[in-house]
């Protein structure tokens, strides 16, 4: 039994049942027991792999994506380059490396990476030496000034309130306690979703997730775009459309497990709502782009041509490898598919580069 169950337990009893969001807080934060404090998340060896690590050409891309945003902005002489949960810092180390050859970016940007685990803070300095990175627990601390802000797969882990609705309307999800094992039941909601579901006529048994969270951090963000003259990439996997639909998921040794059975032992996520993303951007007075899918993205940002480039001086096995990891991005079976990006920027800024023909 692990010591986050146990903690769990006891603040249950104490406290009355706990709503999915606190759930997630506990699981993926907490300072004893949470799954980012001490678990390794990402890589072959640790529970889930993410884009950074199939191919060097996803964060290069990235950073190429960036260097034609400051072009945009007009090169200025001094920026922020922000990167909300940076995990192991790959990303970014290939994306600098990509943007190397823009005479000025390198010498002008300000980096920030916005996380709140000191263990992955100790791994991305060790990948990010000699960029002198500041860290933000978040972003309300990010300084005044120019900005472009990448966040791949932060959202989807940022904590949702889950609702079902039933025979009385609209009820709350929370976590209790069934003898040893945590459970999920319904209880009166801590506020209304009628407003925003009525539309989508919810039958008994749909599932409506709210991410408030996500709402503040994306509203914070766009009007940061809007005064600061900025942009921001935001890639993640989710819907584009707002819907029904029970999306919380565990992910522990490269395999789904129950979200109530290993608490801080799995990583635990929710699709992302895309469309809430962009409105409360515009409302926030940003221009949104988007969301389109991954793989449309990536061919628009060049992944065929970097490809190409990177075989001409490949092994037979690093073409291979190559080639898989550029399928694996890009095909709409795959995460092409199934992740989306959408860019949000101040008024004052062109379409962003991939967003063309979008």
């Amino acid at each position: 039994m692990s010591g986050l169950l146990d903690h769990l337990k006891a603040r249950i009893t104490a406290q009355g049942p706990i709503d999915v969001g606190q759930y997630m807080e506990e699981c993926l934060s907490n300072p004893d027991f949470g799954y980012y404090q001490h678990q390794q998340p990402f890589g072959a060896s640790g529970d889930f792999i993410t884009a950074p690590d199939i191919s060097q050409m996803f964060g290069e891309l990235l950073g190429l994506w960036a260097v034609h945003q400051w072009h945009a902005m007009g090169k200025p002489a001094s920026f922020h380059l922000v990167e909300l949960g940076p995990g192991r810092g790959t990303l970014m180390a290939d994306a600098l490396r990509a943007a190397r050859g823009a005479p000025g970016f390198i010498q002008g940007l300000h980096l920030h990476l916005v996380e709140t685990s000191q263990r992955l803070r100790d791994i991305q300095n060790q990948a990010l030496t000699g960029y002198q990175p500041q860290w933000h627990d978040e972003i309300g601390s990010l300084p005044a000034g120019p900005l472009i802000v990448i966040a791949n797969e932060f959202f989807d882990a940022l904590p949702i309130q889950q609702f079902e609705y039933t025979s009385d309307g609209w009820l709350q999800r929370r976590i209790g306690v069934a003898g040893d094992r945590l459970v999920f039941s319904n209880w009166p909601p801590a506020f209304s979703v009628a407003r925003e579901t009525a539309a989508l006529a919810p039958q008994p048994g749909d599932i409506f997730e709210v991410a408030q969270l996500s709402q503040i951090i994306m509203g914070q963000l766009a009007m940061r775009c809007a005064t600061d003259m900025g942009c921001a990439l935001i890639i993640d996997y989710g819907h584009v459309q707002s819907g029904f639909g029970d999306t919380l998921q565990a992910v522990k040794d490269h395999a789904y497990a129950g979200v109530l059975e290993t608490p801080g032992e799995a990583d635990l996520t929710a699709h992302v709502d895309f469309q809430a993303l962009a409105g409360t951007a515009a409302a926030a007075g940003a221009n949104t782009y988007g969301a389109i899918g991954q793989g449309d993205f990536l061919n628009a940002m060049g992944i065929q041509e970097r490809t190409e480039v990177l075989q001409a001086n490949a092994t037979d096995q690093q073409r291979h490898l190559l080639l898989a990891g550029r399928d694996r991005l890009v095909n709409q079976d795959q995460m092409g598919g199934l992740f989306k990006v959408l860019a949000i920027t101040g008024p004052q800024l062109p379409v962003p580069s991939g967003f063309q023909s979008s």
